[in-house]
C-alpha cells in the first residue's frame, strides 16, 4: 500500500496514539475499495482505499457511520480518520473480527434494525450524496417520497444504463414505469427513517460476542421497506431476522409488490456497475411492476 506513512500520521494524529511498530496485510472480499487490515502496538484498524478522487465517497461512508452510532440502535465501526494523498484516498475505521450471522445475531438484527426504522426525520433523502457502490447517489431533501424514487433513485440509473449502451427496451419499459409509479402508493404513506441503503447479507456480520454489525453504508432517510427488500437480494438473510422484524415492526401488505419496485434499484446499479448479464433481470422485474399498474 503506497504513502502508508501518511496514514500512520493521520491516525496517530486522529487517535492520539504513538504507533512504533505494525504489520499491514490485504483483505479479500471486496470488488470496489482494496481493503487491509493493520496492526499496531496496540489496537487494529481496518483501512480501506481506493482513487485520489473518491475521497468524498469516503467521507459520506464515514458520516453515514457516524450517523448510525449517534442513533446508537445498532453497532457499526467507529471511525478514526479518513484523507488523501497524491495517489489515493482512503478510510480508517477500527477493526472488528466479523463472523457470519447466527441465528441468535439474525434475531437481535432484525430487533435493532426495527428500533432504527422507528427514528423518523422530516424529509426523505440526507444533507449530501453519496454512493451506491461506485454510482453517484442522489439525496436532495424531499417530502414526496415518490418523487423522490422517481427523481433521484430510478431515473438516474436508466439513464446511467442508456449512457452505458442498455437502451431500447430498457428504457421504453422504464418510462413507463415512471410515468404510473404513483400507482405503488395509493393506500401506503412511509415515513424517512435512517436507511442503511445497501444491505445485502455481505454487509451485515456479527462480532466475536455475538453481537450484529452492519458496514459499508448507502446512507439516506427512506421509506424503510427498502432496506427489508434488499435483505432479500443475494441470498437473504435467515428467518430469525424477518420474523424478529416482523414482530417489533410489522411490514405493510403491500411490501410484496414495492419490495421488487425498490430492488429494481439496485439491479440496475448492478447493469451500470457490472454490465448486461443483471439486463435479462431488470427487465422481467419491470416486466413484474407494469403488470400491476
Amino acid at each position: 500500500m503506497s504513502d502508508f506513512k501518511h496514514i500512520i500520521s493521520n491516525i496517530e494524529n486522529a487517535s492520539g496514539d504513538i504507533i512504533s511498530q505494525h504489520s499491514i496485510s490485504p483483505i479479500g472480499g471486496g470488488c470496489i475499495n482494496s481493503a487491509y487490515k493493520l496492526d499496531t502496538d496496540n489496537k487494529t484498524y481496518f483501512i480501506k482505499s481506493n482513487q485520489a478522487n473518491l475521497l468524498p465517497m469516503f467521507e459520506a461512508e464515514a458520516e453515514g457511520l457516524a450517523e448510525f452510532k449517534q442513533l446508537d440502535c445498532v453497532t457499526v465501526p467507529v471511525v478514526v480518520c479518513y484523507g488523501s494523498t497524491a495517489s489515493q484516498s482512503y478510510l480508517v475505521l477500527e477493526y472488528i473480527e466479523l463472523k457470519n450471522l447466527r441465528r441468535n445475531s439474525g434475531q437481535l438484527l432484525g430487533t435493532q434494525l426495527a428500533q432504527l426504522h422507528r427514528q423518523i426525520r422530516p424529509y426523505f433523502g440526507w444533507h449530501r450524496n453519496n454512493t451506491i457502490g461506485s454510482t453517484p447517489q442522489y439525496n436532495k431533501r424531499e417530502h414526496d417520497w415518490p418523487i423522490f424514487w422517481k427523481q433521484q433513485r430510478l431515473e438516474p440509473q436508466l439513464n446511467f444504463a442508456q449512457k452505458n449502451g442498455f437502451g431500447a427496451q430498457l428504457q421504453d419499459k422504464g418510462q413507463l414505469l415512471l410515468e404510473s409509479l404513483h400507482l405503488f402508493f395509493d393506500s401506503y404513506t412511509p415515513e424517512p427513517v435512517l436507511l442503511h441503503g445497501d444491505l445485502w447479507g455481505g454487509n451485515a456480520a456479527a462480532d466475536s460476542d455475538g453481537n450484529p454489525v452492519l458496514f459499508d453504508p448507502a446512507t439516506y432517510y427512506g421509506d424503510r421497506e427498502t432496506d427489508i427488500a434488499m435483505t432479500e437480494l443475494f441470498g437473504g438473510f435467515d428467518s430469525g431476522f424477518y420474523d424478529a422484524y416482523q414482530s417489533a415492526y410489522p411490514l405493510d401488505s403491500g411490501y410484496k409488490t414495492r419490495k421488487i419496485l425498490y430492488n429494481l434499484y439496485h439491479i440496475l446499479n448492478h447493469v451500470n456497475l457490472f454490465g448486461g448479464g443483471y439486463l435479462s433481470q431488470a427487465e422481467s422485474m419491470l416486466d413484474q411492476l407494469l403488470s400491476e399498474t
